[in-house]
């Protein structure tokens, strides 16, 4: 039976909840000033990420603040390429970089050896988080997906037209297939572990699923989920696993025919109706406000979320943005939009 204090459970089980259950892409970040100041405490972006008290408190910043049905873990998806011994700095203002891994050389210098022993700060964090959270609050858990983790190892950071991953993957598909497949073995085993300290759902973030075309997007963006989820629910079977293939347009539809994902996040392109009729009947959706109607606020926002309650609600559903909660978001229009999911339907 269905723990009813846990909305996002019961969501993602296929329960119609009346009060849509929320959570918030990077509800905990910048934006708030607690973060602000723990961030300038704890020295780098990496060490905030590391070091157990300090993620505990960001993760619990935005539940103590707005009353979300789901805390995620407080990290950062290039925790994996750092344990397989990549080096990764985050630069103020300009994003992550990282050593690239473009030969099989560079291949060669990654290793599995010290990835849990590295790792076990995240761990940690998770332990410390199932005993602080509320008992309604269900804990997420998360990592990258290969294809979005391989093009921040290949191109060293973020990137716009992603050359250099693409190149590799489409000039030496076996090569990069090496690559492709140390990430599923590891990411699986990464997210196992997160659920043996604790975490009740988990989700595999593919930021840059859009940037392919259909037949590329199978073989590196839904190939790899699939065997995932298989090796995640291989060991833990009754745990969901929710996928987000950012901007994978008219490919939802074989993302969610063909990953095994027990449940969908949409980003802010796909349009509420065509999801509830295509997506939603097949599986439980997430999404999908964009971030900038959060960061207006207003009756604007009050309309867009409106339109997504009213497209969704009656199947199963939960409430989040398109995409990450942005630094010049006000916290009180979080707290706006709290109320309305709170209220709803009596707002409706």
């Amino acid at each position: 039976m269905t723990d009813v204090r846990k909305p996002i459970l019961a969501a993602l089980k296929g329960e119609a909840c009346t009060h849509p259950p929320f959570w918030l892409m990077r509800q905990a970040g910048r934006y708030l000033p607690e973060y602000r100041e723990l961030r300038a405490k704890a020295g780098s972006f990496l060490d905030l990420c590391y070091n157990p008290a300090f993620a505990v408190e960001v993760t619990l910043q935005p539940i103590r603040r707005y009353g979300m049905d789901a805390a995620i873990l407080f990290s950062d998806i290039l925790v994996v390429p750092h344990a397989l011994g990549q080096p990764l700095t985050f630069q103020e203002g300009e994003g992550p970089k990282l050593d690239p891994v473009r030969s099989p050389a560079d291949l060669n210098r990654l290793s599995k050896a010290n990835f849990h022993a590295h790792l076990e700060p995240v761990y940690e964090t998770v332990r410390r988080l199932r005993g602080a959270l509320p008992p309604e609050v269900t804990l997420i858990g998360f990592a990258g997906a290969p294809w979005t983790i391989a093009c921040y190892m290949v191109e060293g950071g973020g990137s716009k037209e992603y050359a250099a991953v693409k190149g590799f993957a489409y000039r030496d598909p076996a090569g990069f297939g090496q690559l492709i497949n140390l990430l599923v073995e590891v990411t699986a085993d990464y997210l196992c572990t997160q659920i043996d300290a604790g975490a009740e759902v988990v989700q595999l973030f593919d930021s840059w699923a859009g940037v392919l075309p259909a037949g590329a997007f199978r073989r590196w963006v839904i190939e790899p989920t699939r065997r995932i989820v298989a090796l995640v629910k291989a060991r833990h079977p009754d745990v969901p696993v929710i996928g987000f293939p950012r901007a994978a347009g008219l490919l939802y539809e074989d993302y969610v025919a063909d990953s095994g994902v027990d449940a969908v996040g949409l980003d802010t392109t796909v349009p509420p109706v065509w999801a509830a009729r295509t997506l939603q009947p097949r599986l439980p959706v997430q999404g999908n406000l964009d971030p900038i109607m959060l960061a207006v606020g207003g009756d604007a926002l009050r309309r867009a979320a409106t339109e997504i309650l009213e497209a969704f609600s009656g199947r199963p559903f939960i409430f989040n943005l398109g995409h990450g909660v942005i630094q010049t978001t006000p916290p009180e229009h979080v707290a706006e939009l709290s109320r309305l999911l709170k209220a709803w339907p009596d707002v409706a």
